[in-house]
Formats: C-alpha cells, sequence, structure tokens
C-alpha cells in the first residue's frame, strides 16, 4: 500500500488514529506547530487523507491485542471525518473480543456539529468509552482569540452545547485547558465551567 504518511501510531501505550490535517482552529498553542510527529511516528503530515477502506484495511493490519486504548487523535480534528471515526469503532464494537479490552476514546474540540452541519452527539451512543473536550478558555471572546476558529465567536457556546449533550451518550466525558497556554485564574474559570456541566476536568 502507498505511503500516505502515519495514520496509526503508538503514544503513551495507547493506539493512535491520526486520520486527517484538518481543523477549523488555529490553536496558538497547538503541538503540530512545534514538532513535526508524536510517540512512534515518523511524521503525522499526512500525504493525503486514506480513503474509509484503506484507514478500515490499516486498521486489520495493526495488532489490535496489544491495546488496552484507540484514540482518535493526530495532527487534525478526527470530527473532520466523522463516518471514518465511526467505521472504526463499529468494527471494535462489533468484535466481541477486541470489545471487553479496547477502550475507544476521542479527542476532539468540541466543534463536530458545526463541522458536520447538524446534531452529531447521539452518533457516539455504545461506540465512544471516553471523550477529551477541548476547551482552552473561559469565554468566547478568549477562546475566539486564542483559538481563532473559523466558525468564530459561535463556537465556544458550540462547545459548551455539545458537552452538554454528548454526557448523556458517552459515559466518561472531560472538558480539558493547555498547561501554560491561559492563566490560573482562567483555569479555575474552565474548571468551574467543567463542574457545572457536571463533566471531568484535567489540565494537559
Amino acid at each position: 500500500m502507498e505511503y500516505i504518511g502515519d495514520v496509526f501510531y503508538d503514544y503513551g501505550g495507547g493506539l493512535y488514529v491520526n486520520m486527517t490535517n484538518k481543523c477549523p482552529c488555529r490553536c496558538a498553542f497547538c503541538i503540530r506547530d512545534m514538532v513535526d510527529s508524536l510517540g512512534d511516528a515518523d511524521s503525522l503530515w499526512l500525504k493525503r487523507e486514506p480513503s474509509k477502506e484503506e484507514l478500515m484495511k490499516m486498521l486489520k493490519q495493526q495488532n489490535l491485542a496489544a491495546y488496552d486504548e484507540i484514540v482518535f487523535c493526530g495532527y487534525g480534528e478526527p470530527t473532520e471525518r466523522l463516518d471514518c471515526l465511526l467505521a472504526v469503532c463499529d468494527y471494535v464494537k462489533n468484535d466481541p473480543l477486541l470489545k471487553e479490552k479496547l477502550k475507544m476514546r476521542l479527542n476532539t474540540n468540541g466543534l463536530s456539529d458545526l463541522i458536520n452541519d447538524k446534531p452529531t452527539a447521539r452518533e457516539f451512543s455504545g461506540r465512544l468509552d471516553a471523550i477529551s473536550i477541548s476547551l482552552n478558555a473561559p469565554t468566547a471572546e478568549k477562546y475566539n482569540e486564542l483559538c481563532r476558529p473559523k466558525f468564530g465567536i459561535q463556537s465556544f457556546d458550540e462547545i459548551l452545547h455539545f458537552t452538554q449533550e454528548v454526557k448523556q451518550y458517552v459515559p466518561d466525558v472531560t472538558m480539558s485547558v493547555v498547561s501554560g497556554s491561559i492563566s490560573s485564574q482562567d483555569v479555575e474559570e474552565c474548571r468551574k465551567t467543567a463542574a457545572k456541566l457536571g463533566v471531568k476536568f484535567r489540565v494537559r
């Protein structure tokens, strides 16, 4: 198969899935602007996106028994390719042995509904075990300045709405902020936002 970049890579003991380099945000702290790869990947910059068929073929070539977790996280926003994300989840969840062993986690900016122009939280029911949503700022204005989303000022409220919705369908939901990118006071405000929404909070 043609080499198109590191679609699957090992990082922190999990198997990570790097399906796309597309992202609606241009976060000031984005790791992809600092290094070309993470974990055992040579480069997370894709020559092109794999088709769904190519992605599934690559997935079946992985030693899935060696992992406890599959994480959708790379140099793009995974929900930019929602159909592929769901296909990988279904492959695992429809296999009795893999279903018991492998947890499925999504790291996301929380803008899936805007990206896909439809409500998406329900799509993750029975598919994801955990989801980590990047909050990154305590207000819409600060988020817009720090993360520079193409959807503009509405993005922050959409993240809050998505979080409120997705916690009905995914058992483990966490909101996160990046250490050092905002003040300690803003971190505490973000912590309060997560608590108000009834989800976990993490400084990463």
